[in-house]
């Protein structure tokens, strides 16, 4: 993942980062939703499989899918080529330091299903709180 950019450089309006994802890699964290902001995405090589609120959209490149607040989202590359999209967010509620939290949170799960609720992020884009 590599930040374009970040809260602090868009004044909080617009985080924008590319996310590569090897060849036959399942999403480790579990399906979710975001209540305060969009989620944009745009494909630059590969196919991404989408599942929001339960229907599957492959973005290849050129494609480009909008997950609305709210809609229940996760992603896989099903593909036999490594993947790179786009991703924008709308306002900017996470940056690095969100997903460098939740790599601690799935590298904690021991390949387990990841704890959803030490996940979660606030409206200004902070994680709830972790315990232990």
């Amino acid at each position: 993942m590599r930040f374009l950019i970040t809260t602090e450089t868009s004044g909080g309006s617009v985080s924008a980062f590319e996310v590569s994802v090897p060849r036959r890699q399942r999403l480790a964290a579990p399906a979710h939703s975001h209540d305060h902001y969009e989620e944009t995405i745009y494909g630059i090589s590969g196919v991404l499989t989408w599942t929001v609120d339960g229907h599957r959209i492959d973005v290849a490149p050129g494609q480009a899918l909008c997950i609305p607040r709210g809609a229940v989202h996760r992603f896989d590359n099903n593909g036999d080529e490594d993947v790179r999209a786009l991703c924008v967010v709308t306002p900017a509620a996470i940056g690095p330091t969100y997903f460098r939290e939740v790599a601690e949170v799935i590298s904690a799960s021991a390949g387990g299903p990841p704890d959803a609720a030490r996940m979660i992020v606030d409206r200004r884009g902070r994680r709830t709180p972790m315990e232990g």
